[in-house]
């Protein structure tokens, strides 16, 4: 049956069949009987001049077929013949062409031959051999319907394979038109189009749909090129239509256009969810009715290896549902929605794909009492359900891993899987498994680095009485990748506090993993009590470093390259704050009544950079209730707007200081909402508070014996006045050692402070530049006792530079009532 509603009658030239080719009608004699307009076009030969003619200008003869009835009786023999040859134009020149002749069938069983010469120039330029032979292939060995039709489309010529084209035998067609052959069938379209061509004397080239009897569950696609043939003086004596079953190029040239849309959707995500559906939708319904795709359970979270193939301590791996799609709205076939566990019976062909790694293919689903089908009654009334009859289970391997498998399944479609689209199946889930390790590689890694980064990073900030912190930390989105940004709040002696924010330069676990060396760094430094250029300095020297360390190691695929960084230190006692950057974006800083100014601080080369230029710090003064952002680059860059809108936009989310920090964090990084950063973005937002006068204790001493005695007596009557006389023995001992330690490595006066937060600092000051060490005293020495006794009786001790001398401080906890 031929579906005449998907009769299309077209000019395409990129079907194989061959309409460009030469087509003239011998009889058994071996003389030329009708000739057609692309025979003239392509040998130079008229109607007139071939016509009547022995057909020798067309066929190769040779000294066994010395003629051209000769060379046609040895056809007889093979029923025909073809291949490759060549022939020469009317003007003497040789055109390589491909020849093909077909014997043709009349009634009373006469016989005539139909010869058709193609140019092999005029198809897509391919000198490969391989390109030779599929020419050859399929310009000589494709099996043409021939039938040729008198000026009434009467058919009085066909070939015996013209039947297997359309099931209409030779005896039924002899004689008739094709509705006439054809009872009931409508023609209109076939006849118009033969007819037309009867008519103007040219070529034309239709395609149709049609189920044969000997396969009525496979439709077949047939394409026809029909040439009007002329007599001798030009006159059309009728139309000859060669068709050929395009069934398999067509199925061919869409299966490789659905590869080709393949490797492009499947690449474009990095989303192993996004892929899975990617590859459902693309099956359905060139080769499914039903396709799901189900990972193991690891790859969607980025948790671990891949399972390998077959059973781990006897026991299968767990799978999820990642894709699903359907010829029906809402895919009802599927039990389970995508994200939800799949179980896998131990006894189905499910469980044998993973245990052996290799494709299922059942063209008949087998769904007999039992089966495997007893031990699964959620898929066997999901079977029973939608007439599920044929299945292929194909698993979506990687480096050797399994990754998980993909599900195919006709139902509507009458037509079972075969071999073909097992295969189409196999390479597209290749395809997909390549893009599904890509993305599994990404997500673990984006995975790995978020988790690295969020635990190197401070989750809870300790702002001590100096200032009341908040942060926000948004990492970027999925195809820019975790980077390198930390902050962090560091409690300092004398109750201050340092303020930090960097990023490294990059993405990904490298950049994370940096940031968590550099953030290491940064904290020991701190301990030391630098002050911030000096830091900077210090820690451009490591970055640099780690640089050269990296550079050196051949394992190393990532070296530093570099990163930025803010370091502020913030003196709630004096309210100064002094800070320094480098190459990082300046801090933002709202007074109380809710001015935003960005400080003009020496931008500092970026670390790691080596271009020895020294580091500058700026001190100012800051009211209480000041408010600090600290940020990196991802919070005022984007792709659409500069960095000056990105500084205004922050600026007019921090103009209200008096709403929460918490709050003030929230406006600030939602100031592009919908839009999914490029850059990791932080931000640090402190509040500066300053400390009661009342809770602070200054004198100076004079530098001689009597200034330890005066300490100690001012020490004791200050801890009486704040209610701590519980903490006046060990505080005066450590006074007495600190002072007696400034009397006898210095000159010049002596500093004593005492400091009431949360814990009590002592702090003696003096104008030598070096730091005391601790010692071992030796039982016969009268000295160098002194620091381990302050060690024993403080919580930490320790010791500053300050600009003309050196503070050495220790701090004692405060009784319980107190704390």
């Amino acid at each position: 049956m031929i579906d005449t509603e998907q009769v299309t009658i077209s000019n395409r030239q990129n079907t194989r069949v061959p309409s460009e080719s030469a087509v003239a009608m011998c009889d058994r004699t071996g003389t030329v009987v009708a000739w057609t307009e692309a025979a003239e076009r392509l040998l130079g030969y008229s109607a007139c001049e071939a016509v009547g003619r022995s057909a020798a200008l067309l066929l190769p003869c040779s000294e066994k077929a010395p003629t051209a009835s000769s060379f046609l009786e040895q056809c007889a023999a093979h029923d025909g013949w073809s291949g490759t040859t060549t022939v020469h134009h009317r003007d003497g020149h040789l055109l390589n062409v491909v020849l093909r002749v077909s014997m043709l069938r009349g009634r009373d069983r006469t016989i005539q031959w139909l010869v058709s010469v193609t140019d092999v120039g005029t198809f897509a330029p391919d000198s490969s051999e391989a390109g030779s032979r599929m020419r050859e292939s399929q310009l000589t060995r494709a099996p043409i319907g021939i039938v040729v039709r008198d000026a009434r489309l009467r058919c009085v010529w066909v070939n015996d394979t013209m039947e297997s084209h359309d099931g209409i035998c030779a005896e039924r067609r002899l004689g008739r038109r094709f509705p006439e052959a054809l009872p009931g069938f409508k023609a209109e379209a076939l006849e118009t189009a033969m007819r037309q061509v009867l008519e103007s004397g040219t070529t034309r080239l239709h395609e149709y749909r049609m189920w044969l009897a000997s396969s009525p569950r496979r439709e077949h696609s047939m394409a026809a090129s029909c040439f009007c043939l002329q007599g001798a003086h030009g006159e059309a004596l009728g139309v000859c239509t060669i068709s050929i079953d395009v069934t398999e190029s067509r199925q061919a040239r869409e299966r490789l256009a659905v590869l080709t849309e393949a490797s492009t959707r499947l690449g474009a995500s990095l989303d192993v969810m996004q892929i899975s559906q990617e590859l459902a939708e693309l099956a359905v319904p060139l080769l499914a009715d039903y396709v799901v795709v189900d990972l193991e359970q690891s790859i969607p979270f980025g948790e671990g290896p891949p399972a390998r193939s077959g059973p781990v301590d006897g026991r299968l791996p767990a799978f999820r549902r990642a894709g699903l799609a359907s010829i029906h709205h809402g895919v009802p076939e599927s039990p389970w929605v995508r994200g939800e566990p799949v179980p896998v019976p131990p006894g189905s062909p499910f469980a044998d794909v993973v245990r052996t790694g290799q494709s299922h293919l059942e063209p008949i689903l087998n769904t007999a009492p039992g089966t495997w089908i007893d031990e699964d009654p959620v898929r066997a009334q999901m079977i029973q359900d939608h007439g599920m009859h044929s299945l292929m289970i194909v698993p979506i391997r990687a480096r050797r891993a399994l990754l998980g498998m993909a599900l195919f399944i006709r139902a509507k479609d009458p037509v079972p899987f075969r071999e073909v689209d097992l295969h189409l199946a196999e390479e597209l889930v290749g395809r997909a498994a390549l893009s599904l390790d890509n993305a599994r590689q990404f997500t673990r890694e984006h995975t790995a680095a978020l988790a690295l980064q969020r635990n190197l990073l401070p989750h809870r900030l300790r702002g001590g009485t100096a200032v009341e912190a908040a942060s926000r930390y948004l990492p970027a989105d999925i195809d820019s990748g975790v980077g390198g940004d930390w902050f962090d709040v560091i409690p300092l002696s004398g109750a201050r506090v340092a303020l930090v924010v960097g990023d490294v330069v990059g993405h990904g676990i490298n950049a994370a993993a940096t940031m968590g060396r550099l953030r290491t760094a940064v904290q020991t430094l701190a301990d030391m009590e630098l002050p911030p250029d000096e830091l900077l300095a210090h820690l451009d020297d490591t970055v640099q470093r780690l640089a050269e360390e990296d550079a050196d190691d051949p394992d190393q695929t990532f070296t530093v390259e570099g990163a930025t960084c803010l370091y502020a230190v913030y003196d709630p006692v004096t309210r100064t704050c002094s800070m320094a950057r480098a190459g990082h974006p300046p801090p933002a800083i709202v007074d109380p009544q809710g001015r935003v100014v960005f400080p003009d601080l020496p931008s500092g080369t970026p670390l790691g950079i080596g271009l020895g230029i020294p580091y500058e710090a700026v001190e100012m003064e800051l009211p209480e209730g000041s408010l600090l952002a600290l940020y990196t680059d991802g919070l005022i860059e984007s792709r659409d707007h500069d960095i000056e809108m990105g500084m205004h936009r922050l600026a007019t989310a921090l103009t209200q200081p008096s709403h929460s920090l918490e709050e003030l964090c929230t406006r600030a990084t939602e100031t592009c909402p919908g839009q999914a950063p490029s850059d990791d973005i932080t931000l640090l937002l402190v509040r500066t508070r300053s400390l009661d006068p009342d809770r602070v204790a200054s004198w100076t001493l004079p530098s001689d014996q009597t200034a330890v005695r005066s300490a100690r007596h001012m020490a004791a009557h200050q801890l009486t006045e704040w209610g701590l006389e519980n903490l006046e023995d060990p505080t005066t001992l450590i006074v007495s050692e600190l002072v007696t330690n400034a009397l006898r490595h210095s000159t010049g006066p002596i500093g004593l402070r005492l400091i009431q937060h949360q814990v009590l600092t002592c702090e003696v000051f003096d104008t030598n530049v070096s730091a005391p060490r601790m010692r071992h005293a030796q039982a016969t020495d009268e000295n160098g006792r002194g620091l381990f006794l302050i060690a024993q009786l403080s919580r930490r001790w320790g010791t500053r530079s300050v600009s003309d001398g050196k503070v050495v401080w220790a701090e004692a906890d405060l009784a319980p009532s107190h704390a």
